[in-house]
């Protein structure tokens, strides 16, 4: 069949679909891209012939923001599973490495995104051409070459007769559980536009099959005598579980062991938030609940965790002076961290084959008291009376209140995911979308729009903050221009609260995180800048309805929920309002000499909670 090279990566991609346990979706759902020189004659024209013909069915969306798409095509991801993803075309140069960071943040959550960015002139006849790098070491290099370590495969299609290659080693990576990530296809233009004879067999229907991985039973059986000879263990489910879908496994596995299971940020609705055995997150924004129970567990299991500084509380939470760790995961890098006992499998075969090797050893549940005091705390933290800005932390329970079972939060970056994985009560596994393995700020608005793409049937609620809305918030006219509903709940405390509050316990003294004027002194300490977001995301075709107080909020919630079309609930709340204590550490080193006394008084603190820190060897 003679077709250029877009319009065969545009079939190609058309015809693949992802398989587990039976049930068969698009692998690629869709093309979101930004039309420039380098990829409107060759993706761009291959997409409209698609669209105007029917010989492909690959849907296209115009994004406003390359990074933006990237970002909306991982929350798609992430809320199908990692069975399904969306391709993302850009033009050359800056198009392109645009999409660098999104490449990087797909790639550190084990996300699966398909990244179509065009290149030079593979003929080099017309070289240099608009945007292109010269490097003098050598004429095959591009800018694109940023991608290979932010990438879990990348090539470059010099000819057409490379691109079968190329596509089907794309579609291994990204069906592969245990690899998957970003992959770079990069395309010159030309090579774009440059027709070929592709054989037949190129386009056909073909399924990839994602395996749940069975363990080796050597090594559950090795996992199961470390548990059995247990006092304190504690289970950590991480993103694995929800990704393999094996809540049920995990809480048949807790409830018949007595365990009690802990979340990461990732792994949070593995088990809905009252469950007998839910002890909250853990770790450095955990709960005290948790994290006690962290620092006197002498077996730790971790299923589906990458084991983040973030969860480790930087390697300070698990104290006990024996303390081992059994780890369930798919990919044998993350199974064997932290001088684990691995168990290399699929998270509901793992769970199931580990539990059947237990024998009925059962644990004593003496926590169940200390979740309900905790409980207790959290409600008060909800219904706070902070005044005259309300606190974040009412903020979140109003929204936490609002949701539905199977409605989504989402949230990257700032203060929010600290105080949302101490506070949320999370109902179901697909509820409760942070991404902190990046902590990208403006994910939230791109990616909700990509969790709404997967499932249009849930509300989507997207807790955005004013440093993260004001670093992107262009696919709010996306979402406009699509008919996708979404619900962002803009909080604006003139600044950046998270920074602010880590800058000052490291005594920085929040130096440059407010959004103020000059000062005399030449410091950021004048007047408040007459930033109105409010206005700003209105001028984008969103509804606005701005609240004053909680009441406000709680009742802009319920319109915005009765909204047939994108809207924003705007509120400000006070940066400095309380928040409960996780009672946990994070590893952010300060100066070791300073001439201020804040930062010589952080340092002390620091060194004293350093001593903690320890290898699992």
């Amino acid at each position: 069949m003679r077709l250029t090279v877009g319009q065969a990566v545009v079939r190609f991609l058309a015809s693949q679909w992802t398989e587990r346990d039976g049930a068969e979706q698009r692998t690629i759902a869709g093309c979101l891209g930004i039309f420039g020189h380098g990829n409107v004659a060759g993706i761009g024209q291959a997409l409209l012939q698609a669209q105007r013909t029917g010989e492909a069915d690959l849907p296209y969306r115009l994004a406003r923001n390359e990074q933006a798409m990237v970002h909306t095509a991982a929350g798609y991801a992430r809320m199908k599973n990692r069975l399904s993803t969306l391709a993302c075309t850009a033009s050359i140069g800056p198009g392109s490495t645009n999409m660098l960071t999104g490449a990087a943040l797909a790639t550190v959550n084990r996300l699966p995104v398909l990244l179509l960015p065009s290149d030079v002139f593979a003929t080099r006849a017309a070289s240099p051409v608009l945007q292109e790098l010269e490097d003098p070491r050598g004429y095959d290099v591009s800018v694109n070459d940023a991608f290979r370590p932010l990438s879990r495969f990348f090539d470059r299609v010099w000819r057409p007769e490379q691109l079968p290659s190329a596509l089907l080693a794309a579609m291994r990576v990204l069906t592969d559980p245990a690899e998957t990530g970003a992959v770079t296809l990069c395309l010159p233009q030309d090579v774009q536009a440059e027709a070929y004879d592709f054989p037949d067999a190129l386009f056909a229907k073909r399924v990839w099959h994602v395996s749940r991985t069975p363990a080796e039973p050597a090594f559950v059986e090795r996992a199961a005598e470390v548990i059995r000879e247990a006092q304190r263990p504690l289970i950590i489910a991480g993103g694995g579980v929800i990704y393999s879908e094996a809540s049920a496994e995990l809480d048949r596995f807790a409830r018949e062991t007595g365990i009690p299971v802990a979340d990461t940020q990732a792994g949070k609705g593995a088990l809905s938030w009252d469950h007998p055995q839910s002890v909250g997150g853990v770790g450095s924004t955990g709960t005290p609940v948790a994290n006690k129970l962290a620092r006197e567990a002498d077996v730790i299991i971790g299923v589906g965790t990458r084991y983040s500084d973030f969860t480790t509380a930087s390697r300070t939470a698990f104290q006990h002076p024996g303390v081992k760790f059994v780890n369930i995961n798919v990919a044998s890098f993350d199974a064997h961290k932290e001088s684990a006992h691995p168990v290399v499998a699929d998270a509901r075969a793992g769970l199931s084959e580990l539990l059947g090797a237990l024998d009925g050893r059962r644990f004593p549940a003496g926590y169940r008291a200390a979740v309900a005091s905790w409980q207790e705390t959290v409600d008060k933290a909800y219904h706070l009376g902070h005044g005259p800005l309300p606190a974040q932390s009412e903020v979140i329970g109003v929204v936490n209140e609002a949701c539905g079972a199977r409605d989504v939060v989402v949230q990257a970056a700032g203060s929010m995911p600290g105080d949302l994985q101490l506070l949320w009560r999370a109902r179901d596994p697909k509820q409760y979308h942070v991404e902190y393995g990046y902590s990208c700020m403006g994910f939230e608005i791109a990616g909700a729009l990509g969790i709404k793409m997967a499932d249009p049937s849930r509300e989507v609620y997207a807790l955005v903050g004013d440093g993260s809305y004001l670093m992107m918030a262009q696919e709010i006219v996306t979402a406009v221009a699509e008919g996708i509903k979404l619900i962002l709940v803009l909080v604006q405390n003139h600044g950046f609260a998270s920074i602010g509050a880590l800058s000052e316990s490291l005594g920085s003294q929040r130096f440059g995180t407010s959004y103020q004027f000059r000062g005399a002194g030449q410091d950021y300490d004048g007047g408040r800048l007459p930033i109105d977001l409010a206005v700003n995301a209105e001028s984008l075709g969103a509804a606005v309805i701005r609240c004053r107080t909680i009441a406000d909020l709680r009742d802009g919630l319920k319109r915005a929920r009765e909204a047939d079309r994108l809207t924003v609930v705007h509120i400000e709340t006070d940066p400095l309002s309380p928040v409960p204590s996780s009672e946990s550490w994070w590893d952010v080193p300060v100066p070791e000499v300073s001439s201020l006394p804040s930062t010589q008084a952080a340092r002390e603190t620091y060194d004293a909670a350093k001593r903690d820190q320890r290898q699992y060897l």
